[in-house]
């Protein structure tokens, strides 16, 4: 699991980064909240232990900036030890919040315990397909961690095939299912699945979810 310290003070990031590699994480590091999103557009990060003051950017607004993007537990870090800071974390999207200086085995022991909480509402609430979550309580799809923005057709159309892998639906299906109409024009079908492909496909020309069975419709590849 990838681990991302974004903290200004250096020895607490040292500190951190060697007892969370001792617990088999690998850790990446980030000292503002510039390198904190050059971090996240280039690796995947599995999880956020966020210091609330930064040299070039506020905690909190940086806690939001994510969360606008990236669904991934946050836990925040404060020198300040008040009721409304902690509500603030948590109304820009922090999982947790705990108070500097503070103990790295219960810091760890939330982390993880954060993490467990996040892997069962995953579980429950989404289908998964190798790096693409679907879920359909949130109506949200995330591709390596990152959020994909998707139209509602084009999330109703990529759930209605993900629900149902290895099923053949031809465009009378789709069209059926999806738009709730009997007459379509067979372009919209086709411009939705090439949509979608470019979207989640890390190649559109060579799928490896949305796949065509020539002549007869499109379906989500099971294997």
């Amino acid at each position: 699991m990838n681990v991302m310290i974004v903290d200004d003070e250096r020895l607490i990031v040292k500190g951190l980064k060697y007892s969370l590699e001792q617990q088999g994480y690998n850790v990446f590091t980030a000292y503002n909240g510039a390198e904190a999103i050059d971090n996240l557009t280039k690796n995947v990060i599995d999880f956020i232990i966020l210091d609330l003051m930064l040299p070039d950017t506020d905690g909190m607004m940086l806690c939001k900036r994510i969360r606008q993007s990236y669904d991934i537990p946050i836990l925040m870090l404060t020198a300040k030890d008040g009721d409304y800071d902690k509500i603030l974390g948590f109304e820009f999207g922090a999982d947790d919040y705990m108070t500097k200086p503070f103990n790295t085995l219960e810091l760890i022991a939330r982390m993880k315990a954060i993490i467990r909480r996040s892997e069962r509402k995953v579980e429950a609430n989404s289908i998964t397909k190798d790096d693409l979550i679907i879920s359909q309580n949130e109506r949200r799809v995330y591709l390596k961690g990152k959020e994909i923005n998707l139209t509602a057709k084009e999330f109703d159309l990529l759930y209605l095939l993900a629900s149902n892998p290895g099923r053949v639906f031809t465009r009378d299906d789709i069209y059926s299912l999806v738009w709730k109409e009997d007459a379509y024009d067979v372009r919209t079908i086709d411009v939705h699945i090439r949509n979608l492909r470019d979207k989640i496909e890390m190649d559109s020309k060579h799928p490896k979810y949305i796949m065509t069975k020539w002549g007869v419709g499109y379906y989500f590849n099971k294997s």
